[in-house]
């Protein structure tokens, strides 16, 4: 080969692989945009602990851009999901709100294989586990965790030489200490609310029974255990908000139950871990997290679901790991609330000794609080409405065929809602009610795997 020609094949092959570069490197370089939907990321002005956290992700991988979708309007959260997803725009990381819903329309990636083997998934209590997995398939990750149950002023009690309930402290020791401080004449009350016996009663007389009687797969309301919970509610209505009449009321200074327990006018209340940032900046008094009575707490999950519409899967669940269970994640949020001077409204998802102190020492040492943590799965799932199918219908919203006086074909809710009314017996309708509920569930769960 003359040299002239060598030259001009090596120019030739310079210039080939100069093109195939220009092609190739942006392709590698291409940035990832994730389309992000929550209802807790406030305002941009506001520029919330939340939004923060995403900020942090994006810092740390330049090539991921994090779009928030615009979730405002008219309808609820899933009516725009579905919207949404009729257009083809499902955001690609999205709260959930009824996850069978999302299950059955196709909406949820299985992220199985991509949890088998990850670090901080196996720290992630299964009670939480449970809750995203349909037919042994990861569908959702948990991004939230908060333990739930009565919160105790220990100081009323102490007052009125009483041994101010503690975690692990019986049903039977617990009722009798908060009645005993039951003064209407002196605006007090022992418990706050009657609402959430019905939830929490069941499991302490049958520890097979979850949240409001179910068993995992049914509902329990003819069950004895659920029969003694609306007996207990018809009993407990006196030292409850619910039992005052208008003039008793005049002897609070509370306006509702919610304001009962900072204003020290009941001993307990029950409330969510939400709370407990309010609790940590204006209680005047010595509080603790007690639970449920026997050693064990109710818990509300929120759920995190990639889309499996995602356009970059894998990007797509690192993030959403970020912004659920990942340790790394949840140290940045503590420092962000931390520096903002807040209380983080998150307690940890990935249950480690380390994540559990970072969390407590933001927010106050309290050893019920810290026995609830490490608790975790003796947890009773509360948020059964988000996971469950059929649980809506089976719990509020579904007419069993019912007439009550000149209420006609009353709703679930309306029969639990009204026990105290005197206008109905439950024992009567408490078959029916179970079978109805029943059906419903098994109808949902059906069409779900379908």
């Amino acid at each position: 080969m003359k040299p002239k020609t060598k030259v001009l094949n090596l120019a030739f092959v310079l210039v080939f692989a100069l093109v195939l570069t220009a092609l190739v490197v942006p392709v590698s370089a291409q940035s990832t945009t994730i389309r992000y939907a929550n209802w807790n990321l406030g305002t941009e002005e506001e520029n919330n602990v939340q939004r923060q956290l995403v900020a942090a992700y994006v810092e740390a991988h330049p090539d991921v851009t994090v779009e928030f979708v615009d979730m405002s309007g008219d309808g609820g959260w899933d009516e725009k999901l579905t919207n949404l997803a009729a257009r083809g725009e499902l955001p690609d990381v999205f709260m959930a709100n009824n996850t069978p819903y999302y299950v059955q329309n196709g909406w949820t990636a299985d992220l199985t294989g991509m949890v088998a083997e990850d670090a901080d998934w196996a720290t992630v209590p299964d009670v939480l586990k449970n809750a995203v997995t349909y037919s042994d398939s990861v569908l959702a990750v948990p991004v939230a965790q908060f333990v739930m149950g009565y919160f105790v002023n220990a100081d009323l009690f102490e007052a009125a030489n009483l041994d101010a309930p503690v975690y692990g402290t019986s049903v039977e020791e617990f009722l009798d200490a908060a009645t005993a401080l039951t003064d209407v004449q002196q605006g007090m009350l022992g418990l706050d609310e009657l609402g959430s016996i019905l939830g929490w009663y069941p499991r302490t007389q049958d520890p097979e029974l979850q949240w409001f009687s179910f068993d995992g797969e049914h509902m329990n309301y003819n069950s004895a255990a659920f029969k003694a919970a609306v007996d207990a509610v018809i009993e407990l209505q006196p030292d409850t908000w619910q039992g005052l009449s208008e003039d008793q009321m005049t002897n609070f200074a509370s306006v509702g139950p919610w304001e009962l327990f900072l204003n020290q006018e009941s001993a307990v209340r029950w409330d969510g871990g939400w709370a407990v940032p309010s609790y940590a900046e204006n209680a005047t008094f010595n509080w603790d997290f007690l639970g449920i009575p026997g050693g064990a707490q109710a818990m509300v999950a929120d759920i995190l679901v990639v889309s499996s519409s995602a356009s970059d899967l894998e990007a797509a669940f690192d993030f959403a790991k970020w912004m659920s269970f990942s340790s790394e994640g949840y140290a940045t949020e503590i420092d962000l609330a931390t520096a903002a001077g807040t209380a983080p409204t998150r307690m940890p998802v990935a249950a480690t000794p380390e994540n559990i102190d970072l969390y407590l020492g933001a927010v106050g040492e309290r050893p019920g609080l810290r026995q609830a943590l490490e608790n975790l799965d003796s947890s009773v799932v509360e948020s059964l409405a988000k996971i469950v199918p059929g649980y809506i219908d089976a719990r509020w919203q579904g007419h069993p065929g019912i007439d009550v006086g000149d209420e006609m074909d009353v709703t679930m809710g309306y029969i639990f809602d009204n026990l105290t009314a005197g206008t109905y017996k439950f024992e009567d309708y408490s078959a029916q009610l179970q079978d109805f509920a029943n059906s419903l569930l098994d109808d949902a769960s059906a069409a779900l795997m379908m």
